[in-house]
């Protein structure tokens, strides 16, 4: 099979239609994303049929030499483009001799529930999640219920590329019918709460819209639907939790209607966005501490896994310490988090993107938004004398933003984020005051998060899945120290001139 790298196959030519068309920087640290491109689209595509379909041969040739069985789900999100990509992945599988599963339209929970219903070691769900339309990509796991961390997609990578494939043959495909209505039973199994609670669910038109007003239903909730008709154009705005775009919107909606609280979803379900019965969007690491604090409270000693974007809370909160509760700070990434939780059994982590994972008896161990669902409004019928705004109140009052990401060329924002981090590490020798203050603390396990005397931090780190770098800062103290901390953190990012424009601020 030849390969072309991109910028040499271009759209309505015969290289394109005769060739592979993949671009190496797709390959990312846990999954894969690529612009695919729409009708009217004038960015160059990163990808096409064939390069999809060198990806399943590479992905199934992976697989066999890793010692896996050849059974592997596949299923693929509501875009335009999803099925074609998906169905020509199936046939790179099967070149490569895998028996491969199909459930069709899916949430890449619904996938990794597959895993374990149909009793297959592997997954490849077809998605680029909330990225804007126009975008593809491969969430993919050989373990279930991880996912690919960077050194199996490093070794795909290279199989790819290298077009070093084993086309044995022998492989198979079924489509399983009436999934999405076992995974949705299996959900909802003995789930039944007791307090009227009224939620806003919103969808943004992606993929979650098939799924959580009928999960929502079936656990006693009242539905307020936002958004959940499925159209893969997203006329709102992009399905993203962590986008203030969708969140305002939920928290519109929520004070129009005065609901108990809004629940937003991303585009293939994985994550959940709160709004309370006030419309205050409670950022995901607070949600975290709140989830936390209940299921500590019912398990006294439990061990939580959260990002470093995630709130400073989780070590200083009364509350958790006295159930006894400990926390491990970890690299960003659901793949990266759920590994984590898996390694040290911990009941739940968090992920200040909304990706949260949930151990037994909660959840499998993988992130699924419809299962955090659930647990908010579980944790709202343990309490039914407070509203979910009463709950937030009852936390320590910091001040944080939101996930903030500045354009950075994915061949440079490693390199920008490296510098950034010998730059602090340098100011840190020197004992030179950052923000006002001297450094207390520079925690480098995932990019670098600069801890302040007086406890306020700020953290950048580069993007896993897009061409950004990300930044979020909060403080325990005031609205001026976290000003006063971005300031600082942007001033030593703008050092460097690749990096452009934030997507949002606060």
């Amino acid at each position: 099979m030849t390969l072309n790298i991109v910028g040499q196959a271009k759209p309505n030519s015969f290289t394109f239609e005769t060739s592979a068309l993949i671009k190496a920087t797709g390959f990312r640290e846990y999954d894969a994303r690529w612009w695919f491109g729409h009708a009217g689209s004038e960015k160059e595509p990163e990808l096409n049929l064939m390069g999809v379909q060198a990806l399943g041969m590479g992905l199934g040739t992976l697989i066999r030499r890793m010692g896996v069985g050849p059974e592997i789900v596949t299923g693929h999100d509501f875009r335009g483009y999803s099925m074609a990509i998906k169905m020509a992945l199936v046939c790179g599988l099967m070149a490569a001799g895998a028996r491969v599963k199909d459930i069709g339209l899916a949430l890449s929970p619904m996938a990794y529930f597959a895993q374990f219903a149909l009793d297959a070691p592997s997954v490849a769900m077809v998605t680029a999640s909330h990225n804007e339309n126009g975008w593809t990509g491969v969430k993919m796991g050989a373990q279930r219920p991880l996912t690919f961390g960077p050194e199996e997609m490093t070794a795909l990578k290279k199989l790819v590329l290298d077009s070093d494939f084993d086309p044995v043959g022998g492989g198979s495909y079924e489509y399983i019918t009436g999934f999405r209505d076992r995974y949705i039973e299996d959900l909802t199994a003995g789930k039944k709460i007791r307090r009227k609670l009224r939620v806003v669910t919103a969808c943004g038109n992606g993929t979650a819209g098939a799924f959580a007003p009928q999960v929502l239903e079936r656990i006693g909730c009242e539905v307020i639907p936002l958004d959940v008709e499925l159209d893969h154009t997203f006329p709102r705005y992009n399905p993203n939790p962590e986008d203030m775009q969708m969140l305002h919107a939920i928290r519109d909606k929520v004070l129009e209607t005065g609901a108990d609280l809004g629940l937003g979803f991303d585009g293939d379900g994985d994550r959940c966005g709160v709004v309370d019965n006030e419309g205050s969007e409670i950022f995901a690491d607070k949600v975290g501490v709140m989830l936390a604090r209940d299921i500590s409270g019912l398990h006294p000693n439990s061990v939580f896994v959260v990002d470093v974007k995630s709130t400073g809370l989780f070590m200083t909160d009364p509350v958790l310490a006295q159930n006894g509760a400990t926390t491990d700070y970890w690299k960003t990434g659901h793949s990266y988090i759920k590994r984590r939780v898996a390694e040290l059994g911990a009941m739940a982590g968090f992920e200040k993107s909304g990706h949260f994972f949930f151990n037994p008896p909660i959840g499998r161990g993988y992130d699924d938004g419809l299962v955090t669902a659930i647990a908010v409004c579980e944790m709202l019928d343990r309490n039914p004398g407070k509203t979910l705004a009463q709950l937030y109140r009852d936390l320590p009052l910091t001040f944080g933003t939101p996930t903030m990401s500045p354009h950075c060329a994915d061949e440079e924002k490693y390199g920008v984020v490296a510098k950034v981090v010998g730059d602090f590490t340098k100011m840190r020798e020197d004992g030179i005051e950052f923000a006002g203050q001297p450094l207390a603390d520079l925690v480098t396990v995932n990019g670098v998060r600069v801890v302040a005397q007086d406890g306020t931090w700020g953290l950048v780190r580069a993007s896993s899945n897009k061409p950004e770098i990300v930044v979020v800062v909060e403080s325990p103290v005031s609205a001026e120290r976290r000003r006063e901390m971005f300031e600082a953190l942007d001033a030593v990012l703008r050092r460097n001139p690749g990096v452009g424009a934030y997507n949002q601020t606060f």
